[in-house]
């Protein structure tokens, strides 16, 4: 694993329940500035292996990247349990209580 592969699975790792990141926000923490679709690439390549929060993590529009019938519903559900909420266009908002 390279030094920055490294610094993103510990950026990802802190994202604490609740909390909503975008790929170039875990990047930027990361120390890899324009290393956001390297975020999306561990994710896919290393989430499950290292049990990174992968679901907490969107564009930086805050949507959902994920197709629908490819992901996109494991993520939505797995938000609502977190207290977010999926528009219809696929933008994630704090859910109103």
């Amino acid at each position: 694993m390279t030094e920055s592969v490294s610094r993103i699975v510990a950026a990802l790792k802190a994202v604490p329940e609740g909390v909503l990141v975008s790929y170039g926000e875990i990047a930027a923490a990361a120390g890899v500035p324009s290393g956001a679709r390297l975020v999306a690439r561990v994710l896919s390549s290393m989430g499950d292996r290292h049990s990174l929060p992968w679901h907490r993590v969107v564009r930086a529009d805050r949507r959902i990247a994920l197709r629908r019938g490819g992901g996109f519903e494991l993520q939505k559900a797995l938000l609502e349990t977190e207290g977010w909420a999926v528009i219809e266009d696929g933008r994630v908002v704090r859910r109103e209580t």
